[in-house]
């Protein structure tokens, strides 16, 4: 600027220069300075609550550290979001009293910071069964200090799993948070498509013989979306949930569902659906068994459920019991439901005729 505070043409256009630069400049790196929070969904459901997708969407996702994740439990069905550290066995999803999660061991609060030094987990979240107007979706922050690979799972879905990358703050993420919009709401249709196709599905003896007194107890597919992990594909659904037989037959109920938990549960749900109650007997073939004369008899199947698939290094786990079989000795109508997704839908009854 010459003397007199009198400012050059030239002067002008080289500050404005720099201030444009610096404008720039500021426009690259803040960003990369800004803790960011990204958004999550757990699970996704048809509206009639019958075809879920167990999964997490995304379920892989790159971040810088210091940033969070805020996942959002849209669904009825339970969840947990779990961090476990490395190398850590995974527990049980529900402890002594059911429905109450024994966590990593407990449970810590939203707004918790992961590291891989210490797990974190939330309770089981879920809608509640009916929703008041204004109601929201419960919701879970977690916020990442430091850059490493972090595996997440449900552990109430064991094929329900994803990872967060985290890098510094000065790396370039590949991915921001329009990106894994459209890739969940991808994810979401695809995999509730796949459950709601799985409706049209019977037993194998069902397909065989056109017509026998067998029931699906649920289906489910696993699938991998993502480089991220597992998800699964399910309908809670009795396939068929109302059947038609005369005294004295019996009708077998089988779970085709890889990696989730059902019953078939007549009369008073029990407070405990897991074991089987005591006038279910075991059968020589590893299926269970029960006779129920009357539509006010109670009898809970227990779990249905495949074995969980072998690893390396470990133990070879049992067989699991995937079949119940009900003889009926008098008419009447008898209904049941699954006592572990009944809230979704998943119910049925067996019309018996003189």
């Amino acid at each position: 600027m010459p003397f007199g505070g009198q400012m050059t043409a030239f002067s002008f256009f080289r500050i404005s220069a720099i201030f444009r630069c610096t404008l720039a400049l500021s426009a690259f790196i803040i960003p990369q300075l800004v803790q960011a929070q990204w958004q999550v969904s757990v699970g996704a459901e048809s509206p009639n609550r019958g075809s879920q997708a167990l999964a997490f969407l995304p379920n892989e996702l790159w971040v810088h550290a210091g940033d969070s994740i805020l996942w959002t439990f849209p669904t009825h069905e339970r969840h947990t979001l779990t961090f476990l550290k490395p190398g850590q066995t995974r527990p049980p999803g529900f402890g002594p009293t059911f429905g109450v999660p024994v966590g990593c061991p407990g449970l810590t609060p939203d707004g918790s910071s992961f590291d891989g030094s210490a797990c974190v987990t939330t309770g089981v979240l879920l809608l509640p069964e009916d929703p008041e107007p204004t109601a929201t979706a419960p919701t879970y922050s977690v916020t990442f200090p430091a850059a490493g690979n972090f595996k997440f799972v449900c552990l109430i879905h064991a094929d329900m799993t994803g990872v967060v990358h985290v890098v510094d703050a000065s790396e370039t993420l590949p991915q921001y948070q329009d990106f894994y919009d459209r890739e969940a709401q991808g994810e979401q249709v695809l995999l509730l498509a796949d459950a709601s196709r799985l409706e049209g599905r019977r037993t194998p003896r069902n397909q065989d013989r056109g017509q026998s007194n067998d029931v699906a107890v649920g289906f489910g597919e696993i699938v991998t979306t993502t480089g991220g992990g597992s998800q699964t594909a399910s309908l809670m659904r009795f396939l068929g949930d109302t059947i038609v037989v005369q005294v004295g037959d019996t009708v077998e109920w089988t779970s085709l569902d890889p990696s989730i938990n059902h019953t078939v549960t007549f009369g008073a749900e029990p407070a405990d659906p897991r074991p089987r109650s005591a006038n279910v007997q075991l059968t020589s073939d590893g299926a269970r068994q029960a006779v129920i004369s009357s539509p006010t008899d109670s009898v809970n199947s227990g779990f249905l459920s495949p074995a969980p698939q072998d690893r390396a290094m470990l133990a070879q786990s049992s067989p699991g019991v995937t079949r119940f079989r009900v003889t009926f000795p008098s008419p009447g109508t008898f209904n049941y439901i699954c006592a572990v997704h009944d809230q979704l839908g998943m119910k049925g009854k067996v019309i018996v005729h003189p």
